[in-house]
């Protein structure tokens, strides 16, 4: 049920505006004297308060609001005065505004995006395909993308410390611009990203951007009052309803002329700041978003243009120019859910957007007049109390109950991610035993079975696996262990040699079998052996990478269980590094192999039971399988917060933060430098004797990459590469594991020791491990970092979009 329409508003003689009558009607009697007309009226009490408050208090001058819900305006008010110096004028409904940096999202994203849709421009090229003078300066690499999110690494405006003038100037500027951070390794708001917008739809479009902007956006819209640089002739009817903002630098009151000194030197015309509109005109813009773009985009566009785009581990979320969760979304108030999106302006403007609801809200403010105040507050009260009021359906409620609990997407470190929790998981294990081993007791009958496990296969009490299943014929269940499968390392964890042969467990007397071993045959179970079984129980810790071969191993049980015609049973354990965080490039399909059996990233965020499911499924595997799910595991959860032991999975996975960098630290291991292994700390060391330290961890600091930083160290390994030789190297050192996207990191490594150490650095064995063209042939083409992991971004998508069929955990 759509709350009650409300579009009439009316002055008092003081500038306050009065909610008027659904028909749209004035209310204004003869005289001049206002009349509220309370047919289908709502109050928003909350709100008109909060505004006064903020008039009184000198915050502000006047305000605009529009609030619009389910495709129709509840809320339309003017308050206060839109001019206090040089003359008063009373705030009216189509009083005009200097949008400021609402002219980012309103003109220059929906033009760039625009060309998007056409064809004309990619979000993932550089600028410099566009722009060849961007080029300049270490900006080559820089992409649209990076501009449209802020993550460009540029400062925040151009120079106007020296006296300059013109748009082909600000251009020139803009372009030759150096970046102050690594381009992508952080969120700094800049206006220079929007200034090459602007220069970038002029270049590909042959049209000016106020040109362009009335043709392709506001014409088709119907926003008649909205436009770069207003006439001030009387004649054309603008001057007279705009609301003036600050005294200028030479003591002048901006009335009619953009406030942003940038755009002022440009002539008025820039892709930052420089748009004046009504609220009325803005009410059709946003309708028109939740209405799937109603012709100037299409729905997939605006859906794009609106989720969060920024690279995955960032502790902000940001959509294409729109802000979505970040500490400039004051506007969105308390109440609205993660997943809507909005922008501000400086001189006091606000927009937000919430499709979860399908409500905007819409506060227009002059807040610098006459000589600066502040809107900031005042968003927040006023979002928070329309949302407070709003009459919602029950699907809508139960939308926004679930937007506000879980946030946009749980595997974004926004500002609102929970990283910690103090959990107690059952795994799979201890819920076969709770459940008095059901799954493996069909039919009553005499049942055989195998397992595949090694050290890390223990319950809560610290029992074996093989122990526990050993005993459970002592239940007059008909269950007999008759065989154990070690995978890599063995069935003790500890050996760290393809030569593993057949032995007997020692505690029980069951044959044990290498499933392991340097030619495919010795990694596969003897199909005899296997048919000897009834099913095969599989219970091991993974590392949620998928050359960590305890992976593989599974897949060719399942495929030789299929075969036998037997049963696989998994008992599930937790993903170490989480389930909620998908990162790295998919392998590419026909290069399956031992560290590489499926399609998948080198981060896939799955447990071993879905990932049997999935394998089972997508390869046609078609084994009898079951899962055993664990019990209270969440998605987001780090092994640290299940309350379960550690134990090593394999000898040189010695601790959780060696697990966290180990997806991408190990990407690089086939190569020529030493990953620690054969020190105390295997993983969290990147090395050799013709490194220099100090100039690999400057680089790969100077690089921002986000949840790591780097210490010169020399480390002499006991073992593997470089065995008894002086390295030199860093030391990892994770500082936030929730921003850190380790197999790029592992890029980053690759990329800067064949920067630094070109006639040393063997790259080639890496593709081994990394099982992606693309992203390898990129780091050989010098490419940045950062753009090859963006390009692998859409194969990412599309692996989750299958790997939902197969979540247990939700």
């Amino acid at each position: 049920m759509a709350l009650s329409l409300l579009l009439g508003c009316v002055l008092s003689a003081n500038g306050q505006g009065v909610a008027g009558s659904a028909g749209g009607k004035s209310g204004l009697r003869r005289g001049g004297k206002q009349a509220a007309v309370p047919t289908s009226a709502v109050a928003l009490p909350a709100v008109d308060a909060a505004i006064e408050q903020a008039i009184q208090e000198k915050q502000v001058p006047g305000a605009v609001l529009i609030v619009g819900h389910d495709g129709t305006v509840i809320y339309r008010k003017a308050y206060g005065l839109r001019a206090l110096e040089p003359r008063r004028e009373a705030m009216t409904l189509d009083t005009v505004f200097d949008l400021a940096s609402l002219t980012k999202v309103i003109a220059t994203t929906t033009a760039v995006m625009q060309l998007v849709e056409q064809g004309k421009v990619r979000v993932n090229d550089p600028v410099a395909k566009y722009l060849p003078e961007f080029a300049q300066n270490g900006k080559d690499d820089i992409t649209v993308r990076q501009l449209l999110i802020h993550f460009s690494g540029l400062p925040p405006d151009l120079d106007l410390k020296t006296p300059w003038e013109g748009k082909e100037t600000a251009y020139g500027m803009a372009f030759a611009e150096i970046p102050q951070q690594a381009p992508g390794s952080g969120f700094v708001y800049s206006d220079i990203n929007f200034i090459t917008l602007g220069a970038l739809v002029e270049r590909v479009s042959g049209e000016t951007l106020d040109e362009y902007t009335e043709r392709h956006i506001f014409l088709p819209l119907k926003m008649m009052r909205t436009r770069f640089a207003p006439p001030t002739d009387l004649r054309a009817g603008w001057i007279q309803k705009i609301a003036p903002t600050q005294y200028d630098e030479n003591d002048r009151m901006l009335w009619g002329v953009v406030h942003d000194p940038t755009a002022r030197r440009m002539g008025g015309v820039a892709g930052h700041a420089g748009l004046f509109s009504t609220g009325d005109d803005l009410a059709k813009f946003a309708q028109a978003l939740l209405n799937g773009g109603d012709g100037i985009l299409s729905p997939l566009t605006v859906e794009k243009m609106t989720r969060p785009e920024q690279p995955p581990a960032a502790p902000v979320l940001r959509g294409f120019g729109w802000d979505i969760d970040s500490p400039l979304s004051s506007n969105r108030g308390d109440l609205l859910p993660v997943g809507s999106y909005g922008h501000t302006g400086w001189t006091g403007t606000s927009m937000w957007i919430d499709p979860t609801t399908r409500t905007y809200i819409i506060l227009l403010t002059n807040a610098v007049h006459p000589r600066g105040g502040n809107a900031i507050a005042l968003r927040t009260k006023v979002a928070t109390a329309v949302t407070a009021v709003l009459r919602l359906t029950t699907g809508e409620k139960e939308a926004l109950r679930w937007e506000s609990i879980t946030g946009y997407n749980e595997a974004l470190s926004a500002a609102r991610h929970v990283s910690t929790r103090n959990g107690s998981v059952k795994n799979g294990i201890d819920v076969l035993e709770q459940h008095g081993f059901d799954v493996l007791q069909v039919g009553g009958g005499k049942r055989k079975v195998g397992v595949v496990t090694n050290q890390t296969g223990v319950d809560l009490e610290g029992r074996r696996t093989i122990d526990v299943l050993a005993g459970v014929h002592t239940l007059n269940s008909g269950v007999t262990l008759e065989a154990i499968f070690s995978p890599e390392h063995g069935v003790t964890g500890t050996l760290d040699t393809t030569d593993v042969g057949n032995s007997k467990d020692a505690a029980t007397g069951v044959p044990v079998y290498s499933v392991y071993g340097a030619k495919d045959a010795d990694r596969r179970p003897a199909a005899d052996v296997m048919k000897s079984l009834d099913a095969v129980v599989i219970d091991i810790q993974d590392a949620g990478v998928p050359f960590y071969t305890y992976e593989t191993t599974m897949g060719y049980f399942l495929e030789a269980a299929a075969a036998a015609g037997i049963e696989v049973i998994v008992l599930d354990r937790p993903n170490p590094i989480t389930g909620s965080f998908v990162q790295g490039p998919v392998a590419d399909a026909g290069h399956e192999k031992f560290t590489s059996y499926w399609t998948v990233p080198v981060r896939h965020g799955m447990t071993m039971g879905e990932l049997a499911q999935m394998f089972n499924a997508e390869r046609n595997i078609n084994a009898k399988l079951t899962v055993v799910p664990m019990e209270g595991w969440q998605r987001g959860d780090w092994f640290d917060s299940t309350g379960l032991a550690w134990v090593n999975p394999s000898p040189n996975l010695r601790s959780l933060t060696e697990a966290m960098l180990y997806p991408g630290v190990a990407l690089i291991e086939y190569t020529n430098v030493s990953v620690g292994r054969g020190t105390d700390t295997p993983f969290e060391l990147v090395g050799t004797p013709w490194v220099k330290g100090r100039e690999l961890a400057a680089y790969l600091n100077a690089r921002g990459i986000a949840g790591v930083r780097f210490v010169p160290v020399a480390f002499t390994p006991a073992a593997a590469v470089y065995n008894g030789q002086t390295c030199e190297g860093v030391n990892l050192v994770l500082t936030d594991r929730n921003a850190l996207d380790a197999p790029e990191l592992g890029i980053e490594l690759a990329a800067a020791l064949q920067k630094l150490y070109p006639a040393n650095y063997k790259i080639g064995r890496l593709a081994e491990l990394l099982v992606n063209q693309a992203a390898f042939d990129g780091l050989m083409a010098g490419e940045d970092p950062r753009r090859i992991a963006q390009d692998w971004q859409e194969d990412l998508e599309k692996f989750e979009l299958m790997r939902q069929k197969y979540l247990i955990y939700k």
